[in-house]
């Protein structure tokens, strides 16, 4: 049973991207919850993620010095921030 995480991709190079896993946690003195992120490099053969997207991903043979992770799908995309369209009003 391979293990699968979902993350946000927060970078892309040819073939790999860069998955952030986020996580809350109680500091183990003061209680207080605190943020954590797990980055993990999986390999993305199509290149089909983006920046911004969710996706899923789960383990794997060593690819390379730190890819262990493949890229099983996009869970969702990120929203494409366009230019406003110009109208061509009168004035």
């Amino acid at each position: 049973m391979k293990k699968t995480l979902v993350g946000t991709v927060a970078g892309c190079q040819a073939k790999t991207v860069r998955v952030e896993i986020a996580r809350r946690m109680k500091h183990p003195k003061y209680g207080k919850i605190i943020r954590g992120r797990t980055v993990c490099h999986a390999h993305d053969e199509d290149g089909s993620a983006k920046i911004g997207d969710t996706v899923e991903i789960s383990e794997s043979p060593p690819r390379s010095r730190t890819k262990r992770w493949d890229l099983v799908r996009v869970v969702s995309s990120a929203a494409v921030v366009g230019e406003p369209e110009m109208d061509g009003g009168s004035t």
